[in-house]
């Protein structure tokens, strides 16, 4: 069996108590076995001296595979940002779809994220490529209405398809998506609630990202807003994890409060995009909605790091609300670890405690940013000082996939030279 221990590190546990210590971590082959002072006999070691080991990130949104479109579909409104997606992503090869998910892997894997919750069709191709990297993915097919889809097939049929090939693999999760409202019918949606209970999967989907969906969706329903509508056909439930959620109303919020849904907050997304608002992010914790964060795609937010995602969210909803008490620097953490493995019903992620994954972010404290970094200040450097040139290594599921700030396999790659469409 490999093992790995990290010597002499500052651990940010994430664990219930919210400890930060000093000292060392052993893992068995993909599980936490020690965490304290003692060392052990280990296949791989790396010195943590001058190092900060924490949970590696859990991006609860995006679309991976788009980050061929980076740069292409700047500076527009969101209509025409949308359309231009639609058409480019009609034109897609599978050689192209498995090309820039893996560039956008490398990419998270470069900036400490261990975990991402994707969105898309061809999730089985996505999935080749996060296997070949080591990468934990949550792949959710996406199923929206028959006439305003690309895909072959019935595409709730392809998702429960894409389900039943890796519903048993080690760092694949498959689930079910819906696109929206603006292109799903209740049909769509309380089919792919029925296939997530059978099938035992979350199902993750866009919701209320834009004032123009809400009010075109209110014009077609006699005033109803899409999360009241969702509520009313019964498909608001536990299993719903809704990336965005920019423009529901405290009504709505508390509807997902009772029905325990969750919410990804995409904020550099959303403001890039310039959508009107910011998510109400105090009142869905008010009202029982976990809270989580994500990137969302290459197109929208330019690159796939956290670390800027959760920086901006507090600081704008701090701005917004006048009030720079209002989210803490380890609630956001908590929003970008242990609230997202809630939120995918995964307890043995989001935190460094015995019987976890072995999923680490390992932070460089020799860096300028993080030089005075200690066990008093250590979250509040990682939301409001840190980013991606901070992370030296990263560890998914026990093994080493970026190590002295070379990310395995990336080097040998010529992108350059490669499909992208």
């Amino acid at each position: 069996m490999n093992t790995l221990e990290i010597r002499n590190a500052l651990i940010v546990t994430q664990n219930n108590s919210r400890e930060v210590i000093k000292g060392n971590i052993y893992a068995e082959g993909n599980t936490i076995s020690y965490i304290g002072p003692e060392t052990h006999e280990a296949t791989d070691i790396i010195d943590g001296t001058n190092k900060l080991v924490m949970p590696g990130l859990i991006n609860t949104h995006c679309h991976v595979a788009m980050s061929h479109l980076r740069g292409k579909l700047d500076d527009m409104p969101l209509s025409r940002f949308l359309e231009l997606t639609f058409k480019l992503d009609s034109e897609r090869t599978e050689k192209g779809i498995y090309n820039s998910a893996l560039l956008g892997i490398y990419e998270m894997i470069d900036a400490g994220v261990t975990s991402f919750v994707d969105l898309y069709y061809s999730e089985d191709v996505i999935a080749r490529a996060a296997k070949d990297v080591g990468m934990r993915a949550f792949l959710s097919w996406v199923t929206l209405d028959q006439d305003k889809t690309t895909q072959k097939g019935d595409t709730t049929s392809n998702a429960e398809h894409f389900i039943g090939s890796f519903q048993k693999d080690e760092l694949i999760t498959p689930s079910v998506g819906v696109q929206g409202v603006y292109v799903a019918s209740d049909e769509v949606y309380l089919k792919a609630k029925e296939l997530a209970e059978r099938k035992d999967t979350i199902i993750h989907g866009h919701l209320s990202e834009t004032r123009e969906e809400v009010y075109n969706f209110m014009d077609e329903h006699n005033g109803e807003r899409p999360t009241e509508h969702l509520d009313s056909i019964g498909f608001l439930n536990p299993r719903f994890l809704a990336a965005h959620g920019v423009w529901n109303t405290l009504r709505e919020v508390k509807l997902m409060g009772k029905n325990k849904c969750r919410i990804s907050w995409n904020p550099v997304s959303n403001a890039k995009l310039g959508v009107g608002g910011i998510a109400p992010v105090s009142e869905y914790r008010q009202n029982g909605v976990l809270v989580t964060v994500g990137s969302d795609s290459s197109g929208s937010n330019n690159n796939q790091e956290l670390f800027q995602s959760m920086k901006f969210g507090s600081i704008w909803v701090k701005n917004e609300r006048w009030d720079p008490a209002l989210t803490t620097a380890q609630e956001i953490l908590d929003m970008g670890t242990v609230n997202g493995a809630e939120a995918l019903n995964r307890p043995d992620l989001g935190s460094i405690e015995t019987g976890k994954k072995a999923d680490f972010a390992i932070l460089d404290l020799r860096t300028p940013r993080l030089m005075l970094t200690n066990s008093e200040n250590a979250v509040s450097n990682i939301i409001y000082s840190a980013d991606s040139s901070c992370v030296s290594d990263v560890v998914i599921n026990g093994k080493v996939v970026k190590r002295d700030r070379k990310i395995i396999g990336y080097e040998s790659k010529n992108f350059r030279d490669e499909v992208f469409v």
